[in-house]
């Protein structure tokens, strides 16, 4: 097997109570590495089309990269896949934190989970032995609480991935949460797990992961070091909220439900990055982090009294709870934050969430007797945290908007779906398409729709694109297909984003992958297995009849109708064009969306072609 895989992956059954091992073999990781890419691989070939996302037969899989858990630069990140309950699309989840190291030091690539319990259960690996356990005592705890208690029980040592509240009450906005504040938050994939009753996942072990050649993967991070030292030192002291001040005034951040422009919130200082950097105790980070860019928040302040400990928001978070609901009480969003991850709930679908409602009562869709009093007005920073709380517990009103702005649109009914900012279900993350054009593409194409951080040329170092940049220089469309495919492979090899972002070139990766796997691999097999993972996606949604033709395009985000003022008014983003030009880069029928045959075959998916075309 090759490095960077400990070439096992477990697979339990819930229903039935069984735990087995099955090797991982190594053809299929170099074809799809490792992440999403084995998760939809596994996914495509062994889980029937139209399962319930919510029922047994949804298979739940924790997934990591060969530079998970490995000397690699910021070799942090694992996938929690499964079909997602809150958009019946293909779902996926990327995390940090130390979760995914731990799961390989336990003797496993990955986890996959089938089946219910009838009772409420948790998995604990400890150094290649897994058994399922009684988990009643912990059901009904919050994440902060559980990951205590089972840590009290089983060590320090050990990383749990958990859900709340929220998760066990099947909110389709509900997240896994991992060393309280890490979280698998997107997708509803929260739900997927609390419907299995399956309330934690526990691992801890001293398993070597190995590594092809350990000298030079200490050479490679002995020579990038430094220079990604001098690149970080925003997002080290600040995380990603030193974004959010310029964000909110060039018009980036959505503002008042996607309805308003910066104008409508000319101050966004007082929730900016050093009013969030006065109210933290440390800097924290994941798994042999060079950047540390986490911090733990004191206790809270004022009228806000959560208690110390809670993790730092990050811009999503600050973004969606402050400028989308015109709130600039710090303390609020601080404290909402701290409740999302505590309840276990995705802090961008609480914020769409809750802007959503704010616009249906200011337009008398709703009133005081449907949300139990509550004033939901604009900035009334309050009202917002008593219906976040609501939303967490799912009591009351609370209850209505627990499964996201679609969900909630439809109980409302009375025109509430034009508020509703979501795109086949998935709330639309904090960056519009008019500052970023490539999100567009990505918004209406990824296989898991409305995401910022999968497929945007401009996450990219300089170097990997430079027909891009030629064609934007040229005013002509990106080419959006080959930054996309590049960023599949990067998501699956366990490489975090943030910090990849600021290594001075896509190389990087592609040495340490040479060096942990011991692979003659070169960036251009990186692009065409992104691609082969990017196809593999595409068709689990088209088998699942799902057309993302039709989805959802909430105009708002796409300028219709345009800003009125700021540096963005007037600028509308042709969807539509982009996505027919990506369609036609990818060899995906203009009409449906589907794969070609051929470029199916080409990728050595002749068994998904089979299937996408039987009649061919």
């Amino acid at each position: 097997m090759a490095g960077g895989y400990l070439g096992k992956l477990l697979w339990v059954d819930l229903t039935r109570g069984r735990i087995r091992v099955e090797a991982l073999d190594e053809d299929l990781a170099r074809k799809v590495i490792g992440g999403y890419g084995i998760g939809v691989r596994t996914l495509f070939g062994r889980q029937a089309a139209g399962v319930d996302p919510l029922g047994p037969q949804n298979t739940l899989g924790f997934l990591t990269g060969p530079l998970t858990g490995t000397g690699a630069i910021s070799g942090t990140r694992f996938t929690v896949v499964a079909k997602s309950p809150l958009t019946g699309c293909w779902g996926d989840a990327n995390s940090g934190g130390c979760f995914g190291a731990y799961l390989k030091f336990a003797g496993y690539d990955g986890v996959f989970v089938a089946g219910a319990a009838e009772k409420p259960a948790y998995l604990f690996i400890n150094d290649g032995r897994a058994e399922l356990r009684d988990a009643a005592e912990l059901w009904g705890k919050d994440t902060y609480e559980t990951d205590d208690q089972l840590k009290s029980r089983l060590g320090n040592d050990t990383a749990i991935a958990c859900v709340g509240p929220a998760g066990e009450q099947r909110s389709l906005i509900a997240g896994i949460v991992h060393g309280k504040g890490s979280v698998a938050a997107r997708a509803g994939l929260g739900a997927v797990m609390g419907a299995k009753k399956l309330k934690a996942i526990a691992v801890k072990g001293r398993q070597k992961v190995p590594v092809a050649d350990a000298a030079r993967v200490q050479t490679l991070r002995r020579k990038y070091l430094p220079e990604l030292s001098g690149r970080v030192a925003l997002i080290k002291r600040y995380g990603t909220t030193f974004v959010t001040v310029p964000s909110a005034q060039s018009g980036d951040s959505p503002i008042k439900n996607w309805g308003g422009d910066p104008t409508d919130f000319p101050d966004p200082s007082p929730i900016g990055g050093d009013p969030l950097l006065a109210r933290q105790l440390r800097n924290t980070g994941c798994y042999r982090c060079p950047v540390g860019c986490e911090a733990i928040m004191k206790e809270g302040a004022g009228e806000y009294r959560y208690a110390a400990g809670s993790f730092r928001p990050e811009y999503e978070t600050v973004a969606m709870l402050g400028t989308n609901c015109l709130n600039n009480n710090v303390e609020s969003i601080l404290n909402m934050n701290d409740l999302c991850n505590r309840y276990g709930i995705d802090t961008i679908s609480t914020g769409a969430v809750l802007a959503f409602a704010t616009e249906c009562y200011e337009n008398g869709l709703i009133g005081k007797a449907d949300t139990e009093g509550i004033e939901l007005t604009w900035g009334n920073h309050r009202s917002l945290v008593a219906m976040a709380e609501k939303i967490a517990r799912r009591e009351g009103f609370g209850g209505v908007l627990a499964d996201g702005v679609r969900a909630a649109a439809a109980r409302i009914g009375r025109g509430a779906e034009q508020y509703a900012i979501h795109i086949h279900g998935q709330e639309v993350p904090a960056h519009t398409p008019l500052a970023s054009i490539n999100v567009a593409t990505t918004y209406l194409t990824n296989a898991t729709p409305a995401r910022h951080t999968q497929g945007s040329e401009e996450h990219h170092p300089e170097g990997l694109l430079p027909e891009f940049n030629r064609r934007s220089r040229e005013g002509r469309a990106p080419l959006h297909a080959r930054g996309s495919n590049f960023q599949h492979a990067l998501m699956a090899c366990g490489m975090c984003l943030f910090v990849y972002m600021n290594l001075p070139h896509v190389e990087v990766m592609t040495e340490f992958m040479r060096a942990v796997t011991g692979w003659d691999i070169t960036t251009e097999e990186l692009l065409v297995t992104g691609e082969r993972i990017a196809n593999l996606r595409q068709a689990f949604n088209i088998r699942e009849g799902v057309d993302p033709m039709q989805f959802n395009v909430p105009g708002r985000v796409f300028g219709r109708p345009p800003h009125r003022a700021g540096p963005l008014a007037g600028v509308t983003v042709d969807a539509e064009r982009l996505v027919r030009e990506y369609l036609k880069e990818m060899d995906w029928d203009p009409e449906t969306a589907r794969p070609s045959q051929a470029k199916l075959v080409s990728l050595g998916l002749a068994d998904v072609a089979r299937e996408l075309w039987p009649a061919a």
